[in-house]
């Protein structure tokens, strides 16, 4: 129990590899916690770990995340209810694929999330163009479906947290000076065939990054807030942060069908 919380969701991109470089760059001091697209949370639950959260917004576009994130807050008795009946199966996966969480309250959104999460292959939160979940059954003996410890001290820490479903650029309208802002974009790929940015249906582009790079410069120089991105380590975002400063950090890919897929890659750190 000691090391909780931290991230109760596999995700792709997740930073629980990148948080010895994170921590170095915290500001010693800062207001309010924000991380616009929070995704798997790891740095957030690291701070609350430390007890460095006096207040958060935590944002993202996908809805059925935010609504997980949500019920394991407000309603985590009942989240931990469901998933304790949920068998590691392929047919209830499939199953269980097929329904349409929207019709849910948030609690079965969460269920349904982290079911999917901790049975599919690799952890691959993925939908196609219809916003249908799509990734493959992953065939583990023992999957972890409902670790209580974990969503326990995960409710505890997000007590402290305001949750949105919101476009990053949402972060412009809460952030006070020396408030503390994390942006972790879907990065830009380091090659063709790694384009990975179905997270939602709409995808995250070269107009996405470019309005991250104006929103983060108009915190850091006309709102006096503290400011760190990460991206990779590749062409645009070098040349889109280039009057900023910048780190090059070794990280290990989380996802791949291999262990040989799983190499070190040189990301940025930005600041």
């Amino acid at each position: 129990m000691g090391n909780l919380p931290k991230p109760f969701l596999k995700w792709v991109g997740g930073k629980q590899r990148l948080l010895p470089h994170l921590l170095k760059k915290i500001p010693t001091e800062f207001g309010d916690y924000h991380e616009p697209m929070v995704g798997g949370g790891a740095l957030f639950f690291e701070l609350s770990r430390r007890g460095l959260i006096q207040e958060a917004y935590l944002s993202d576009v996908n809805e059925r995340l935010i609504r997980t994130y949500r019920a394991i807050r407000d309603d985590v008795d009942k989240v931990i209810s469901l998933l304790s009946h949920y068998p590691n199966d392929d047919s209830f996966f499939k199953e269980m694929r097929r329904v349409a969480p929207e019709s849910l309250p948030d609690s079965g959104v969460a269920a349904w999330f982290l079911y999917l999460n901790r049975t599919c292959f690799n952890g691959l939160y993925r939908v196609n163009k219809s916003n249908l979940f799509n990734s493959p059954f992953g065939k583990y003996k023992k999957p972890k479906i409902c670790n209580e410890p974990l969503l326990r001290s995960c409710s505890k820490a997000l007590q402290k947290a305001h949750l949105s479903c919101a476009p990053f650029e949402s972060v412009l309208e809460v952030a006070k000076p020396l408030d503390f802002v994390y942006f972790d974009p879907p990065y830009v790929p380091l090659s063709r065939t790694s384009n990975f940015t179905s997270y939602t249906v709409e995808g995250f582009g070269f107009r996405d990054h470019m309005l991250l790079r104006d929103v983060s410069w108009e915190l850091r120089t006309e709102r006096e807030v503290h400011v760190l991105l990460s991206n990779s380590w590749t062409d645009l975002p070098l040349e889109l942060y280039r009057n900023y400063k910048m780190e090059k950090v070794e990280a290990r890919r989380a996802v791949s069908a291999t262990n040989k897929g799983r190499k070190v890659v040189h990301e940025a750190l930005i600041w």
